[in-house]
């Protein structure tokens, strides 16, 4: 009876210290998000992690917003789509070293703000739609290796930046939402050689005299 017990005590003990604690999320978050015109879900039950949304927000999302989530650890999805964001809110973002999901499409970012961005090692998708990202800001995202979904339609990226990005994160995929062209032999002015070509192609063909028609028609 007393191994018995002592062997139960010992198992209690060594599961209570090889097993990671596990908590459920911040309700002082979660309350703090929901005030400011956010939503938070756990992405499972009693899980710590949070989906945090901004983008669907009755009231106007701004750089001081991001404020109440410096630091958290618990952040994996943050969706700022829409808002008022710029580049003085990300280093609001920048503490969130769980974050793995980020949407900053149709924000005010630029390159100088993808800069506060480089810390987040366990960041895979990444949305930059309709924003002023440059070539130059790509040259951040070459060293963010855990990278996989890169998002860069309606931007200023160019056919030479998707590339150059493409060769530092070999494993992700990099859309901006236009196929890159590629015509070598007429490479200064691709596009207008490309509508020429086509509109030859559409030309209807002459037609010929009607008594040249009836002369061949004889011969044969």
């Amino acid at each position: 009876m007393r191994f018995t017990i002592m062997l139960s005590t010992c198992l209690s003990f060594v599961l209570s210290t090889a097993l990671p604690s596990i908590h459920a999320a911040d309700p002082k978050l979660v309350k703090a998000i929901e005030s400011a015109g956010g939503q938070a879900m756990p992405v499972a039950q009693d899980a710590p992690q949070l989906t945090v949304a901004f983008h669907l927000s009755d009231k106007k999302i701004t750089d001081e917003t991001l404020a109440l989530l410096k630091g958290s650890a618990d952040i994996v999805e943050l969706n700022l789509r829409g808002t008022e964001i710029t580049d003085a809110g990300l280093p609001h973002i920048a503490g969130l070293k769980s974050l793995k999901k980020l949407h900053l499409e149709k924000t005010k970012v630029t390159d100088t703000g993808l800069k506060q961005l480089a810390g987040l090692d366990s960041l895979e998708y990444l949305n930059l739609y309709g924003t002023e990202i440059t070539d130059a800001g790509l040259e951040t995202l070459k060293s963010m290796k855990s990278l996989k979904k890169v998002f860069l339609w309606q931007t200023k990226v160019t056919d030479a930046g998707q590339s150059a990005l493409e060769k530092s994160l070999a494993n992700a995929y990099v859309n901006r939402g236009v196929d890159k062209v590629d015509y070598p032999l007429i490479a200064d002015k691709p596009l207008e050689a490309f509508v020429s070509i086509e509109k030859e192609e559409e030309k209807p063909k002459e037609q010929k005299p009607a008594a040249e028609k009836k002369e061949e028609e004889k011969k044969k």
